[in-house]
């Protein structure tokens, strides 16, 4: 064979990989309207970075007649690129091959892209579109899935991991996404469950559709295990892109600083009026939040799940931070079960990748119910508290109306670490509420106009901030409309924190 010959072959086998399944499975995944794994990738990546790893591997198998049916590549298309100019790795199912099932030999190929992920010490991007375990292979299959679920617990708070469902993802697939650290869905498109339709129909005798089942919506809605969710491929990719912006390419990294126009030194006069006199009267916590971040550029993260508190990422002087606040607009901004584990699953990744925590505080207190109490408040709610007090990271938090009870602990207070604690003149940071609180002091009660008296009494008193402050645990009452500088030097004084937790190999969280 002469050099010529040579090197068309390797151009013809290249092509070969790059056909997948062939022209008319491609066709198939075009007219469901779904991009193929390669297009995936050279979409979310820089253009012209992409380098591909293992391209020509085939698999080993020879039950079922399957030695006569080798793809190369084998339905899984791997290597690394940048996104932003940063190193990113990355590995996209191939539908069009075996369904995308997971092989023996497609484990190994993610397996090495997560073993240089984690040496090189950059994030991990998985786009996923599989049938499941290639049923053909058995237990080699599943080795290879728990090969890859081990890597992801090994990497977890070490490099970003994040996955992207752009297709079906069932049973055993679904549990290396939930061991990264962010999960996108596509309306519609893709959808994720441990049992599908099916055999649940056959167990419980419940007939449900897969879209109701594990569809963007209900993991966006109801069981809070999508953090994102676009209406179709294209803006999910450019989410992912975009969520990669605020975070370090590992945990010895500080979060990369975009230069920002916005000055640091601006004073919004509209602060003044959001918060209402009436301290009844819900508002939106999003209008502070977007009023006093650079660009009004505010990344929420698991928008549709538990809104009665809202979590994200933003930059404060070109610096990225990670937001944590009640929300007054949605049951009054109480803590919950939903809201608390959504918020400290965010506060851990935050503390993991050294983003700032800044948190705007008005709760009330706990939702009551038997519903809390029977699911476990005291244990959910026990991890947001757990998560804040163990965040070495700078911590910032601002008292925007209500800090009432054990849920004024657990907001990022001064008690459990804060380095900053600033409040407005509108914070009432007390025990509970004036009328609750004078029902249970004078329980033998009141005529009606003493109530009154008493209430109002209470409520100057202790309905403010000025008694915390003068104990210390505020550092400073700011006028609303100063927020954003006061935050902006809160973070620049704390930007070299060092603190460290005692050694030891794990706390052990009330998961």
């Amino acid at each position: 064979m002469d050099l010529k010959a040579k090197y068309n072959q390797l151009d013809t086998y290249n092509k070969q990989a790059e056909l997948g399944g062939g022209e008319e499975r491609i066709e198939k995944q075009h007219a469901a309207g779904k991009k193929t794994a390669r297009e995936r990738i050279l979409e979310f990546l820089d253009p012209g970075t992409f380098n591909e790893i293992d391209k020509l591997m085939t698999h080993r198998n020879y039950d079922f007649g399957m030695e006569a049916q080798k793809v190369l590549g084998d339905g899984l298309v791997s290597g690394y690129g940048k996104v932003n100019g940063r190193l990113v790795y990355v590995f996209a199912q191939d539908f069009t091959v075996f369904g995308g099932s997971l092989s023996r030999a497609n484990a190994d190929k993610i397996v090495k892209i997560q073993e240089l992920a984690l040496k090189m010490g950059a994030p991990v991007v998985g786009l996923n579109d599989s049938g499941g375990a290639r049923i053909q292979e058995g237990v080699e299959s599943l080795a290879g899935y728990a090969d890859i679920f081990y890597n992801n617990v090994i990497s977890s708070g070490v490099i970003p991991q994040i996955s992207a469902i752009l297709g079906p993802c069932a049973g055993g697939a679904v549990y290396s996404p939930a061991l990264t650290d962010f999960i996108f869905m596509v309306n519609e498109k893709s959808h994720m469950f441990v049992t599908g339709p099916e055999v649940i129909k056959t167990v419980t005798h419940e007939d449900v559709s897969k879209e109701e089942l594990g569809g963007a919506h209900t993991h966006s809605t109801k069981s809070g295990v999508a953090h994102f969710s676009g209406s179709d491929e294209e803006q999910t990719i450019m989410m992912v892109r975009e969520l990669l912006s605020f975070l370090p390419s590992n945990n010895l990294e500080d979060p990369p600083v975009i230069p920002s126009m916005d000055p640091v030194d601006r004073i919004d006069e509209h602060l003044q009026e959001i918060v209402p006199v009436d301290p009844n009267k819900p508002y939106d916590m999003h209008e502070i939040i977007q009023t006093v971040i650079d660009n009004k550029h505010f990344l929420e993260v698991q928008p549709q799940y538990a809104q009665n508190i809202i979590v994200g990422f933003a930059r404060f002087g070109g610096r990225p931070v990670g937001i944590v606040a009640n929300q007054p607009g949605h049951l009054a901004g109480v803590l919950d079960i939903n809201s608390s584990v959504k918020a400290a699953r965010f506060v851990r990744f935050c503390d993991a990748f050294n983003l700032p925590l800044v948190t705007f505080v008005d709760v009330p207190g706990f939702l009551p119910g038997t519903n809390q109490e029977f699911g476990g408040i005291i244990k959910h709610g026990a991890k947001l508290l757990y998560a804040f007090a163990e965040a070495t990271v700078p911590k910032i938090t601002i008292i925007t109306r209500k800090a009432y009870g054990g849920a004024y602990d657990v907001m990022s207070s001064k008690h459990i670490g804060a380095d900053v604690n600033l409040a407005y003149p509108t914070a009432e940071i007390a025990v509970m509420g004036p009328e609750g609180a004078i029902n249970i002091i004078h329980r033998n009660g009141l005529s009606a106009e003493e109530k009154t008296k008493a209430v109002e009494e209470y409520r100057e008193k202790f309905a403010n901030p000025y008694k915390a402050a003068s104990l210390g645990y505020i550092d400073e009452i700011i006028h609303p409309k100063n927020t954003r500088k006061k935050i902006v030097d809160a973070l620049e004084m704390t930007h070299n924190k060092r603190k460290s937790n005692p050694p030891k190999k794990h706390g052990n969280i009330p998961l």
